[in-house]
């Protein structure tokens, strides 16, 4: 059996490390499509060697661009491997531009598709946390960032949303500003808001506590995250890993497409506004609680059921049979008395 994996993006590839691994136990040849989507070698490189996957079988190095071009580029460059391989199934991941792309090639040459999540499988992020904490604690990120011992916060940025909008991107560093005022705030810096920062001229001052960090291979962000006091964010891989290790999370979007996140984890929505920002990181800081969420099906055995219906049939439902409806996605509000407020 011949399976084609198409990843493109740091989300991807934590996803894709554990399919691959229990494949390969099966015997299933995988072959590895990497489009280029993130080819920065903090976001894409270290992540290939540090998760112990293979080096990919092609490279289509589609760069950046527009949401339209890169899916364009994709569609294009995929095609013809595609069509020379005869890959049993094309298999996707997450919901990025090169996910698309791909099913869209495989559905117009009547290729089999499957895409993480179709079956109840469970969560195959959680099978890399799992997999790669004991190595990330052994890292001891906390201590070469001298903030080990002490409540501190992670943050990251990268949505066109928050970053894009000069207005909406200095009112989000103010509130990182002020809010390292009170704890040491580490905020590894995406290449594409590192970008607009220094476009607009808003690079916060450098005695204040906020401290602006190169991209992070993944054993150095879980070592960070896991021993965190606060994570600030926008990604939504990173709604989950703190909701399964037990980290107050604030996710600085309107809606959430993880809203089990938010229902039975740690992760609370917030609006891209300062007062608000701080407010729910002081109660956020203030609550943090060791005790980990018990979410279904987050146990690390996830990529175990994808390879049973890969290359058994099997199907996963919910317990009971019987789908839940899904929830609505949750929207931010506003919290008053923020932290350090006049």
């Amino acid at each position: 059996m011949r399976v084609l994996s198409v990843v493109g993006a740091r989300p991807n590839f934590m996803k894709l490390a554990p399919v691959d691994r229990e494949l390969v136990k099966r015997g299933v040849e995988h072959v590895i499509v990497h489009t280029g989507q993130h080819y920065d070698p903090g976001m894409s490189d270290a992540f290939f060697e540090q998760l112990w996957i293979p080096a990919p079988d092609h490279d289509l190095g589609v760069g950046s661009g527009s949401h339209a071009q890169q899916t364009a580029a994709v569609m294009q460059r995929l095609e013809p491997v595609i069509v020379e391989l005869h890959p049993d199934l094309v298999l996707t991941y997450g919901d990025v531009n090169s996910t698309i792309a791909a099913a869209l090639v495989a559905a117009k040459l009547h290729v089999r598709l499957g895409h993480v999540r179709m079956h109840f499988v469970g969560n195959v992020m959680i099978d890399t946390l799992c997999w790669a904490l004991p190595q990330a604690l052994a890292v001891d990120a906390p201590m070469r960032f001298d903030v080990r011992g002490r409540p501190y916060v992670v943050v990251t940025l990268h949505r066109p949303a928050n970053v894009d909008d000069p207005t909406v991107l200095q009112e989000l560093l103010e509130a990182l500003t002020r809010l390292a005022d009170h704890v040491p705030v580490l905020f590894p810096v995406h290449p594409r808001t590192r970008a607009r920062i220094e476009d607009l001229g808003l690079r916060p001052p450098a005695d204040r506590g906020l401290r602006l960090l190169e991209p992070l291979g993944y054993l150095d962000m879980l070592s960070l995250v896991a021993k965190a006091g606060l994570v600030v964010t926008d990604s939504g891989g990173l709604q989950e890993e703190t909701s399964f290790l037990g980290v107050p999370c604030l996710t600085v979007r309107p809606n959430t497409e993880r809203p089990i996140t938010c229902t039975h984890g740690t992760n609370r929505l917030v609006q891209a506004q300062r007062d608000a920002i701080l407010a729910a990181a002081e109660r956020g800081l203030a609550r943090h609680s060791p005790a980990r969420p018990v979410i279904e099906r987050w146990d690390g055995q996830a990529a175990e059921r994808i390879a049973r219906v890969v290359c058994d049939g099997e199907g996963f439902e919910l317990d009971g049979a019987v789908a839940a409806p899904a929830h609505a996605p949750r929207r931010a509000v506003a919290i008053p008395q923020p932290l350090g407020a006049g």
